[in-house]
């Protein structure tokens, strides 16, 4: 299967104008996070996300319609999978040791390190801090909403983050592993989206024999 390959943005760095990056990635081509792998959870927002790299970063942003919406966790570190809830998960070296960073729909960031699902350790805060998050919605938590809402999630990873792994900032010609998905736990329609297919019997986004390629250029 071909690699997912993740150009560099045409500009010096990804933290000088959130604004200008943010219109920057929303020129790129999206790739869609659309794969229903368990029918019990059948409901399937619309999520797609780009992505992109600068010198000592990792540029996403996602694109989530959904008709149900939450945000109670507003800590790092929280249960975040609980609300409205995007996630990437990438193994970053030749080891099976992986990373995973999930953010709800107000920018609140859980992110941790491990070999599998458990046992998983958590990012230090002064870590997490230094990933930038730029939610459409704001970052005031609220209760679950329905209806037909639309939002966006831009999202500045340091390669500092993986803090087991010396990643140089150059990237180019790099090679990770990583699956992104969309998830909903505790919402009135759960639900458990992924980019590529995972194939165990009941939801599990720990399974890093699924992720595929993902080619910094």
């Amino acid at each position: 299967m071909e690699a997912l390959l993740i150009n560099r943005i045409p500009f010096e760095s990804a933290t000088g104008d959130p604004g200008r990056l943010s219109e920057h990635m929303d020129t790129l081509p999206r790739e869609e996070i659309g794969i229903v792998n368990w029918p019990e959870f059948s409901y399937k927002p619309e999520v797609h996300f780009a992505i992109a790299w600068s010198p000592g970063y990792i540029v996403l942003k996602y694109y989530v319609r959904e008709s149900v919406i939450r945000a109670r966790f507003t800590e790092d570190n929280a249960p975040v999978w609980k609300d409205s809830c995007v996630e990437f998960f990438v193994a970053p070296g030749d080891d099976s040791l992986y990373y995973n960073f999930e953010i709800n729909c107000i920018g609140t960031c859980l992110a941790e390190k491990g070999h599998s699902r458990s046992p998983r350790e958590k990012l230090q805060p002064e870590v997490i801090e230094h990933i930038k998050r730029y939610p459409s919605l704001g970052v005031a938590p609220f209760e679950e909403k329905t209806g037909d809402f639309s939002w966006d999630l831009l999202v500045i990873l340091p390669v500092t983050s993986f803090v087991e792994h010396h990643v140089d900032e150059d990237l180019s010609g790099k090679t990770f592993r990583a699956n992104f998905y969309k998830c909903g736990d505790e919402l009135s329609k759960p639900h458990y989206l992924t980019w590529k297919p995972i194939d165990t019997p009941q939801p599990d986004y720990h399974r890093p024999e699924f992720f595929r390629e993902i080619r910094f250029v």
